[in-house]
């Protein structure tokens, strides 16, 4: 395996490890057993725990926007001839809603985000995250031509799922206070229910 092959796979089993034990929970025994690999290697290629989540982070923010592109392009080439602008910006926005969701396949991916975020005052991560905030905000408002106030609803969106994902909101059985809230971010909680991590899953 070739050292960007291992960076890699590296790289995505430390975005399931953050995303199910959390920045602080996660060590880097923890993080390089998942990538099967040694302790050492990994602080070889990334320095710390730290710089592994920038990196990692960054693996995150780029695979949004990667499949934002993609979800994108696809509505644009899906539309029937003839189409309005209207018609356009509604494909579009259906089209990166489901990207969004798609991404939860990805395991850990939007707890590592959520974990970035949540770090703001840190001297280092929180400039970089408030630099992919940006720049996601700057995606939806130039470069998918949604207006202000889709892009609120977006993003808010975006923050609850992955606040309920985690909550390990997934884990109830049907009884729970915010069922119905969860119902309605997750139709179809089947589909779902695999790829996130439950409460008591362990990494």
């Amino acid at each position: 395996m070739s050292s960007e092959e291992r960076r890699a796979q590296i790289l995505a089993a430390s975005i399931a490890v953050f995303g199910a034990k959390g920045y602080d929970g996660a060590t880097t025994d923890d993080l390089a057993q998942a990538a099967g690999v040694s302790q050492a290697y990994v602080v070889r290629m990334f320095g710390s725990k730290q710089g592994l989540f920038l990196a990692a982070f960054e693996a995150v923010a780029q695979r949004l926007e990667t499949d934002f592109r993609a979800a994108l392009a696809e509505a644009d080439a899906t539309l029937p001839s003839g189409a309005d602008a209207a018609q356009r910006i509604h494909a579009r926005k259906e089209a990166m809603s489901v990207a969004y969701l798609r991404l939860l396949g990805e395991r850990g991916l939007h707890l590592t985000m959520l974990q970035a975020f949540l770090r703001g005052g840190d001297p280092v991560i929180g400039p970089v995250a408030r630099a992919s905030f940006g720049r996601i905000w700057r995606f939806i408002r130039e470069e998918a031509g949604f207006d202000a106030e889709f892009g609120k609803e977006f993003l808010s969106y975006g923050m609850l799922l992955n606040t309920l994902i985690g909550l390990r909101m997934l884990d109830s059985d049907g009884s729970g206070p915010a069922d119905e809230l969860l119902a309605m971010c997750f139709p179809d909680l089947d589909a779902v229910a695999g790829v996130v991590p439950r409460a008591d899953e362990r990494w």
